[in-house]
């Protein structure tokens, strides 16, 4: 079978690099890809999602995977199922579950899934009340998508009334903050948990960290995620069984009651507060750089995991996922992520380590030459027995990275090596 990859990044390119390797594909396409990702398949340069769903009709493509929200949120998904074209990927409908923080939350109160106190509204004395009610610090959120950047932490009252003022006005986020949540801020641990699910049933994931802050000790501005490792050992068993049991299974069984199916990738971002997880946001795809550290954990069984959700059957599905450790490790751009950098041409020595690979994300072609024209450019993953040899892995794999400008924290997984 052949099949299609929609989407640019690192994510997509971990996809197609784990897909890679199962002898029943016969080729893989990227929409639109990136400048690294023609080594894996072939990119599709094509102007309008009608061409890529001809192509998909006229190829007889047997699986599209859906990597960012966008297409997922705007039913890219619907239009390919109602073609006959296999999906990973939700609907639009149970997409709302990341495109609209509102409809999220209010979700999580129908379904009594745990989750901070809220309150959304498109009122600003109404905000105002309950900013006043809350302890510092509060957390403000733009209800549409904004590109990860629609959460503030607000350390003061007159930030956080000031923040709500300049969503609710369209000064911040246009019309995905015309209505707003504002939320108590939970103090604890951030775990990474993703459900592969066929609208049923769902197999978990090992359970990853994130490092969204820009410097070392997770200090700066933050970012779309500068590294992250997976399994964390913060993730015991006790927590992994409270979130199926409060968390993922009340909301698959809640869309489907809904008449919302949901199907694809649930991403739960969980703040665990004194040994209790609660649900901080849903995403509906894999996260990045998650993914990169995810995909090489698959031992067997990817591709009939990917085939499930899209079919149903996922209960009757074998996998085996590693015992190891993977770590990635962002590297970023000289100005990321205050603005564009300037195009820097990538050069790429030998690795000395042989479970070590880049995931290349935020690059294009110029001739012969790779070069980092992104934020995010590419990921370096390793992999070990534990957390100590994966992180060494990763860091050897970024020293066989050159380009001018290039950033990256060297504290990557640090909760775990310090637990």
């Amino acid at each position: 079978m052949e099949i299609v990859i929609v989407g640019s990044g690192g994510r997509e390119y971990s996809i197609g690099l784990a897909l890679q390797k199962e002898c029943r594909i016969d080729g893989i396409y990227f929409y639109p890809g990136n400048g690294a990702t023609h080594k894996l398949g072939k990119n599709l340069d094509f102007k309008t999602q009608k061409e890529l769903i001809d192509f998909a009709i006229s190829q007889h493509i047997g699986l599209v995977i859906i990597g960012p929200e966008a297409p997922l949120v705007d039913g890219l998904a619907d239009v390919l199922r109602k073609n006959g074209i296999p999906v990973f990927g939700p609907s639009a409908k149970a997409a709302r579950l990341e495109g609209s923080k509102a409809y999220m939350k209010e979700f999580t109160k129908r379904y009594d899934i745990p989750t901070a106190g809220f309150l959304q509204t498109q009122d600003y004395n109404e905000a105002c009340t309950f900013i006043e009610s809350l302890n510092l610090p509060i957390v403000i959120k733009a209800d549409g998508l904004c590109a990860g950047k629609g959460v503030i932490i607000a350390q003061t009252y007159e930030e956080a009334k000031n923040v709500a003022k300049e969503m609710l006005d369209g000064k911040s986020f246009g019309d995905a903050g015309k209505t707003i949540v504002v939320e108590e801020f939970l103090e604890g641990f951030e775990l990474s948990v993703f459900a592969m699910c066929d609208g049923k049933d769902f197999i978990v994931l090992p359970a990853a960290q994130d490092h969204k802050r820009l410097l070392e000790g997770d200090k700066g501005p933050n970012t779309g995620g500068m590294g992250a490792y997976a399994p964390t050992p913060l993730a015991t068993e006790e927590i992994i069984e409270e979130i199926k049991s409060c968390i993922i299974t009340p909301t698959l069984d809640g869309m489907a009651r809904d008449g919302n199916p949901f199907s694809g990738t649930l991403f739960c971002g969980i703040m665990v507060v004194k040994g209790k997880p609660y649900l901080l946001e849903f995403n509906v795809r894999f996260g990045d750089p998650e993914c990169e550290v995810l995909m090489p954990l698959f031992k067997e069984g990817l591709l009939d995991c990917f085939l499930a959700c899209a079919n149903g059957g996922l209960s009757e599905v074998r996998y085996r996922i590693d015992s190891g450790v993977c770590v990635g490790v962002v590297v970023a751009s000289k100005d990321y992520p205050y603005k564009n950098s300037k195009k820097e041409k990538i050069t790429l020595s030998q690795q000395t380590k042989q479970e070590a690979h880049i995931s290349f994300a935020g690059v294009s072609k110029e001739g012969d030459d790779l070069v980092a024209s992104g934020g995010r450019v590419l990921v370096c993953v390793g992999k070990g027995k534990n957390v100590k040899e994966a992180t060494e892995c990763a860091y050897s794999c970024v020293e066989s990275v050159k380009f001018n400008g290039m950033q990256f924290r060297r504290d990557i997984a640090h909760q775990a090596l310090e637990s």
